[in-house]
């Protein structure tokens, strides 16, 4: 018999065509976010689930779950899982990184502009039918070319976004946990700092960390008070890796000119003083969300699935055993 599996949230017809081949399939194709009660009778009896961000895998879904092998998420984040407690009851986790970067760093780039040049604050005006005509000082914004832009997390998606920078002849400087390479630093025309020169010298901040223990609230009211005057932050990294609410006060206060927010704390909840401030361009953490990538994206949680499922060595393992196991 083949085993059983669950796929949390609506997916592509023909990646569950794939899984099908290998698996019995019970899929939540009306898209029916389950809370943890119905996500954990729905895994009883399952030896592999497909989950998404917002599928929350922690030791007590687990102590119910007694036949469950793998559970592989549809992100590159996987906060939503507790790691240990998945290793402890022997699950395998995946992600899916790489397929999503350069969507993401398109995305990223789509906010720094809306940012800047003020594009959705203008919008709104026109539709509300409030123009009346062109004059000088309308909807003055920022110009990005020749800007310095900063980058905090210099991974994949953060260097992607550096290359994109050279196209509007911007200096990069950037800071992560480790300097890159020689190459890639030249490649990217972007230098490494201290993040306290990051967060003064950066007339637009973009953040491309993972969320965690150690980056809840990585930019606080501390660090907003650090950031250039007039600056502009973007977040298409994770939500809770800015106190939103210190970021309400800084944007408010004019401390920053303003803010590209496509995550937020609490999601799908925000702060609501966010949705009154005109100098805030906000999206539904849809950074990766093209067709194809979102496909993608699809497909190797399901390579990832079937590789855990038949051969126990998946590509994409968060959690592998510890050497000698």
């Amino acid at each position: 018999m083949k085993p059983k599996t669950l796929v949390t949230r609506e997916i592509f017809d023909d990646v569950l065509d794939y899984l099908a081949e290998h698996f019995m399939v019970s899929a939540n194709q009306a898209d029916t976010p389950m809370d943890p009660g119905t996500l954990a009778r729905n895994l009883a009896d399952k030896a592999g689930v497909m989950t998404t961000l917002v599928d929350k895998v922690d030791a007590a879904l687990l102590a119910g779950c007694p036949q469950l092998k793998a559970v592989c998420n549809i992100a590159v984040g996987f906060n939503n899982i507790d790691l240990a407690a998945c290793s402890r009851a022997g699950v395998m986790v995946t992600n899916t990184p790489g397929v999503l970067d350069d969507s993401t760093a398109d995305f990223t780039w789509a906010l720094i502009l809306a940012t800047a040049r003020r594009v959705v604050e203008s919008d709104a005006h026109l539709r509300r039918g409030e123009w009346k005509g062109w004059y000088l000082k309308q909807f003055l914004g920022a110009d990005v070319h020749h800007a310095t832009l900063g980058i905090l997390g210099f991974g994949r998606i953060g260097r992607k976004v550096a290359r994109r920078a050279l196209g509007f002849d911007m200096p990069v400087i950037y800071h992560s946990h480790r300097r890159a390479e020689p190459e890639v630093e030249r490649a990217c025309n972007a230098t490494f700092v201290t993040r306290e020169e990051l967060l003064a010298r950066a007339d637009i901040l973009s953040l491309h960390v993972p969320y965690a223990p150690a980056t809840h609230h990585l930019i606080g009211r501390a660090e907003l008070a650090r950031m250039k005057p007039g600056a502009i932050l973007v977040n298409a990294a994770r939500g809770g890796v800015v106190d939103d609410a210190a970021l309400v006060d800084a944007l408010a206060k004019g401390r920053l000119a303003g803010a590209g927010l496509d995550v937020f704390e609490n999601e799908p909840a925000l702060n609501p003083a966010l949705i009154g401030l005109p100098n805030v361009v906000l999206t539904p953490h849809i950074a990766s969300s093209s067709a194809a990538t979102r496909h993608a994206m699809a497909m190797l949680a399901a390579r990832n699935l079937v590789a855990a499922l038949t051969t126990g060595n998946p590509p994409n393992l968060l959690n592998p055993p510890p050497t000698g196991a």
